[in-house]
């Protein structure tokens, strides 16, 4: 088998409606694990989506409380064998890998105000979903390093809560969930969380109401 390139794994993951989240090549540090075969890994490149391409490949799929995770598992092992590598999952575990940590390291995002990490294209709209891991050394694209949060000086991320749940780098689960299953949360459950939506980054991006609300209902079976 042919040594595998970056432009490769953007045309097998765009059949799935995925694309590859940047990588890196491990450092002691980052905790990733060796390859099956004992090799150590060279190169991680991460696989997620952003806006609504994967939604379009798996929503006939939704069945069952671990659908998604079920769909990647599924799609991405055969994905991974293809290209040479290894795969490995944020949802296996416990002890679970530390996904946000490398997608620090694969694009250089930063944490918006309300705690999930922003990208300067796909703004909040966007999962990561896998890690691929080979045994060579990959070129790979530079992190980007673009952090939008710093000349939004308005940030309606957090003044749209209909509850507040945001302020100062807290998140308040209890409130969000209570207020999710009320009438009045209708709007957020079924549209999207509302201080995610008043991001004005990645509009283009913006799930629609039935992935959204796909993922407001798996955050409350999960809490």
């Amino acid at each position: 088998m042919s040594v595998t390139q970056f432009d490769q794994i953007v045309v097998a993951a765009a059949s799935l409606g995925l694309i590859p989240r940047g990588g890196f090549q491990p450092r002691a540090d980052d905790a990733v694990p060796a390859l099956r075969d004992g090799r150590t890994t060279a190169t991680v490149v991460l696989v997620g989506n952003a806006g609504p391409g994967l939604w379009r490949n798996f929503s006939d799929h939704v069945a069952g409380e671990h659908a998604l995770d079920d769909w990647c598992r599924e799609k991405l092992t055969p994905l991974a064998r293809d290209l040479g590598a290894d795969v490995v999952f944020p949802f296996a575990g416990p002890p679970h890998l530390p996904f946000l940590r490398w997608a620090r390291r694969s694009e250089g995002l930063s944490s918006s105000p309300i705690g999930p990490l922003i990208h300067p294209e796909y703004g909040l709209w966007h999962a990561y979903r896998g890690a691929l891991l080979f045994g060579h050394k990959m070129d790979l694209p530079p992190p980007l390093d673009i952090h939008p949060c710093d000349s939004c000086a308005d940030r309606p991320c957090l003044s749209s809560c209909p509850v507040a749940a945001f302020s100062d780098g807290a998140y308040d689960v209890p409130a969000c969930a209570d207020h999710l299953r009320k009438p009045e949360g209708g709007d957020c459950l079924h549209q999207g969380c509302r201080a995610r939506r008043a991001c004005p980054v990645g509009r283009d991006y913006h799930y629609a109401p039935s992935q959204a609300h796909f993922h407001m209902a798996a955050f409350l079976r999960n809490y």
